[in-house]
């Protein structure tokens, strides 16, 4: 019987490694995305993985964004918004993290992370922190949380943010101790109060994947300054296409203008 307990519950930890990492094997450059004025990169993590990234240099006086995706998201799927917010002379670092597009590895909660802090390091051997903004989209902003939590920034976008992918996949698999069963949960909740960073939160009323109100939680955990975009009708994967632009622009702007260039603006690719 016990042997039969610990079959069923690695099978249930597989399933719940699955839900949180459907890992898209699609690998996409820049050019065949449409995106000219980009250049693709390889980064090399500390523990050995290599990671696909696109890149687009700020120019001088504006900010960079680090973009983290979701966890059904691609460098490809990026592309639209990758356009999108850079059109003003924006810079942008997207990352696909190991496992993902042709990255090597596997995701794991850690390795997540030392992904993020690889392109952090990297941009931060030109660009002052001063002028640097991440942006997590849905299971990246546990990514982006952890890293504002941990390094100085600009400032930290979270889009269709969770208090923790424990309390996710509990609306899935309710029937079972998701909170001891899940071994990566991305616990936003318990470490936005480190971030030094203004935050900007936008959430859809009509998200079904992140319910509206776990964004709620997580900003009145969040210190000040911040704000928080209710976007009507919104769905999970939207909030920048269907009314979130204006307040990111606001924000980036906001970052500018407080905070001075003093980079070269420019890295060099390994």
């Amino acid at each position: 019987m016990d042997d039969f307990k610990s079959v069923h519950m690695d099978g249930l930890r597989r399933n719940l490694h699955n839900l949180l990492y459907p890992a898209s094997d699609r690998r996409s450059t820049a050019a065949e995305a449409g995106l000219s004025d980009f250049q693709d990169l390889i980064l090399q993590t500390p523990d050995g993985e290599r990671l696909v990234a696109w890149w687009k240099p700020a120019q001088p006086g504006k900010a960079l964004i680090l973009y983290f995706h979701g966890n059904g998201g691609s460098l490809w799927n990026g592309r639209l918004r990758a356009q999108a917010l850079t059109a003003s002379g924006r810079g942008l670092l997207m990352v696909s993290y190991r496992g993902y597009s042709g990255s090597t590895g596997s995701p794991t909660e850690m390795g997540l992370h030392t992904d993020a802090r690889t392109a952090y390091d990297w941009v931060r051997q030109s660009y002052e922190a001063s002028r640097l903004v991440a942006y997590g989209e849905s299971l990246g902003t546990g990514v982006a949380v952890r890293l504002a939590s941990e390094q100085p920034l600009a400032g930290l976008i979270l889009d269709a943010p969770y208090t923790s992918t424990a309390d996710g996949a509990s609306l899935t698999y309710w029937y079972v101790p998701v909170s001891w069963l899940m071994l990566d949960q991305f616990r936003s909740l318990d470490i936005i109060q480190q971030v030094k960073a203004p935050i900007l939160i936008l959430h859809g009323t009509d998200d079904r994947t992140i319910p509206f109100a776990f964004g709620g939680r997580l900003y009145a955990a969040a210190p000040e300054p911040k704000h928080f975009v209710r976007i009507e009708g919104g769905s999970h994967s939207r909030n920048l296409e269907q009314g979130g632009m204006a307040a990111v622009e606001d924000f980036l702007a906001a970052v500018e203008t407080q905070r001075p260039d003093r980079s070269s603006g420019t890295v060099t690719p390994p």
